[in-house]
């Protein structure tokens, strides 16, 4: 290739290059590598719930409070669709729910988030951990509905601690596994109310750390124990925390 011919294919490359402008400068969205990563493990319809949430949640926190209704209306979709792909959202990894809040897992979302999935003071994440505690135990059954988000979401607002909150479930749980082996029967917990009482209750409780070990290991213990004597009821742990 001769001189002239290498300096016109430059100067081709370049005034090509100069043409590309965004036709906005505003409202744009990283669209690289986190949504290239997300389109072979969504099926269509799940991938354009991702691509809407992407367009219009935060993009200091990759958050967006939307409930399913509101999402069907603006996709245009069935609501029952809309739930399916959220699940599978949630399942694929590439999104968090809680409280009617949508986030954007951090793989899949290109801008640095402000608040991280470590931060304990972040509401979506409190709550999410208030469900993990909660739904643990086989003593508990329960889809954690919109009341107890509501409960948790309150809970965040005073700022209890979820140290505080563990301890309370742990507390109710021994309770209740004392009185389900004693009697060889009952009803589950269903609900996070049930431990509404022993939120305030276990602050005020002057006991050493020692003694919240003790009652950790009271449940594991009471757990098994309550798992053979009632397998058909205690044998499997709530399917929403997998």
């Amino acid at each position: 290739m001769s001189g002239s011919t290498t300096v016109f294919v430059r100067r081709e490359l370049m005034e090509s290059t100069s043409r590309l402008r965004l036709k906005r400068t505003s409202g744009w969205f990283a669209a690289g590598r986190e949504m290239a990563r997300a389109l072979p493990v969504l099926s269509d319809s799940a991938f354009k719930v991702y691509v809407y949430v992407c367009l219009n949640a935060d993009r200091r926190t990759g958050q967006l409070r939307c409930a399913a209704t509101d999402l069907a209306a603006a996709i245009g979709k069935q609501r029952c669709q809309i739930v399916a792909d959220l699940q599978e959202l949630k399942s694929k990894g590439v999104a968090l729910r809680a409280a009617g809040e949508i986030e954007i897992a951090d793989s899949f979302w290109p801008y640095e988030k402000l608040a991280t999935r470590g931060d304990p003071n972040d509401r979506i994440h409190y709550i999410g951990a208030i469900r993990r505690l909660l739904l643990t135990r086989a003593c508990v059954q329960s889809s954690f509905t919109r009341a107890d988000e509501q409960l948790a979401t309150e809970l965040h607002r005073q700022r209890v601690p979820l140290e505080q909150i563990g301890r309370a479930i742990l507390l109710g749980c021994v309770r209740k596994y004392v009185a389900l082996i004693n009697h060889q029967g009952g009803t589950p917990i269903t609900s996070l109310h049930y431990f509404t009482i022993l939120f305030s209750g276990v602050r005020e409780l002057s006991v050493s750390p020692e003694y919240w070990r003790y009652v950790a290991v009271k449940v594991e213990q009471f757990e098994k124990q309550w798992r053979e004597i009632a397998p058909g009821w205690a044998g499997s742990l709530n399917q929403e925390t997998k």
